[in-house]
């Protein structure tokens, strides 16, 4: 594995409009196709993509640069409508109210199907089943950090802790949290969640020491990992992070956690296959670009495009996995909080 280079993340210059004359030249190439239900062409304007965070944080950024290879290949815009609440259930819920034509989509987070279900009430649970996939997208470790000030290196320090630990993450109901609450409870560490809204206050909390560890998406924390401001002490991924070949992950360690964050491009159920196949297409094109490949490359993210259904089927897995792990250490993550 490779050491991480040193590079500061990427932000994706925004979407360009398409002047009337392009629309026209791919409508023209075959950039249109029957479809929708209504006998119209597709697309038949622009196509809104949802977000359920921030501007700025991951699943932004993804989304955006996402989004620029779509308006080439599509020749329509393709405007990122940020709608943060709940994990990103808001925009979810939105999205199945919307009809099924192809033109609204979502960048949606694997934790909101896959952990969120385990803290919140069956009701207001996100199902994968309950949209078209389009396509996967890419994947994004998480890291666990804490300040050189702490003076917590290793999980060995966190091990030999003799008071309870304080540890940041970034919500409840997700990955942050859940690979944080098995690694304690797996390795007997006594530690309270601290709950954030993102990673950006995360990171702030453990940068001030408001808390002693945090696990935070690889992305947000390299700057700092690079700077020397963050101790990285281990990865939940399967394997070491070739960005940070020298940490070890909590299988390595011994400990069966491994927790990352996919994201996947979704559409609301029913919409046509024709559609959902254009849209697969248009995305394949973009991956293909050298700038959405620059961009995974300069934000840490590992290509993860698999068809929709290796997405329901690797996502639903991971539910079924994260439910009998928290059943079987006793977690709740809903009323840990």
């Amino acid at each position: 594995m490779t050491q991480a280079p040193g590079k500061k993340i990427a932000r994706p210059g925004a979407v360009l409009g398409i002047t009337a004359a392009l629309s026209l030249s791919v409508a023209a190439c075959g950039g249109n196709l029957a479809g929708g239900g209504g006998g119209g062409e597709f697309p038949s304007g622009p196509i809104t993509v949802a977000v359920g965070q921030d501007p700025g944080g991951s699943t932004d950024l993804i989304a955006r640069a996402l989004t620029e290879g779509l308006t080439d290949d599509l020749g329509v815009a393709t405007p990122v409508v940020n709608t943060p609440g709940a994990n990103g259930a808001l925009a979810a819920n939105e999205l199945e109210g919307q009809d099924p034509d192809g033109q609204n989509l979502l960048v949606i987070n694997a934790s909101l199907t896959a952990i969120t279900p385990l803290a919140v009430s069956e009701d207001e649970a996100v199902d994968i089943e309950g949209f078209e996939v389009v396509t996967g997208l890419s994947r994004d470790d998480y890291v666990l950090v804490s300040s050189p000030s702490s003076g917590l290196e290793t999980l060995a320090d966190l091990e030999d802790a003799e008071e309870d630990l304080k540890f940041g993450t970034t919500g409840v109901g997700t990955g942050s949290q859940l690979a944080q609450e098995l690694l304690f409870s797996q390795a007997e560490i006594s530690g309270t969640a601290v709950p954030f809204n993102s990673g950006a206050p995360t990171l702030t909390a453990v940068l001030g020491d408001q808390v002693d560890v945090a696990a935070i998406q690889l992305g947000e924390a390299i700057g700092q990992i690079e700077a020397g401001e963050l101790n990285p002490l281990l990865t939940f991924a399967a394997e070491r992070n070739e960005f940070l070949g020298e940490v070890p992950t909590a299988v390595e360690e011994g400990y069966e956690v491994e927790v990352a964050q996919y994201r996947a491009l979704v559409a609301p159920e029913g919409t046509p296959d024709d559609v959902i196949e254009r849209l697969r297409e248009a995305s394949e094109a973009a991956f293909a670009t050298e700038q959405y490949q620059a961009f995974n490359e300069d934000n840490l993210l590992t290509a993860h495009e698999i068809p929709g259904d290796q997405v329901v089927e690797e996502w639903t897995a991971s539910h079924e996995s994260y439910r009998s792990m928290t059943e079987e250490y006793g977690i709740d993550l809903g009323g840990s909080q």
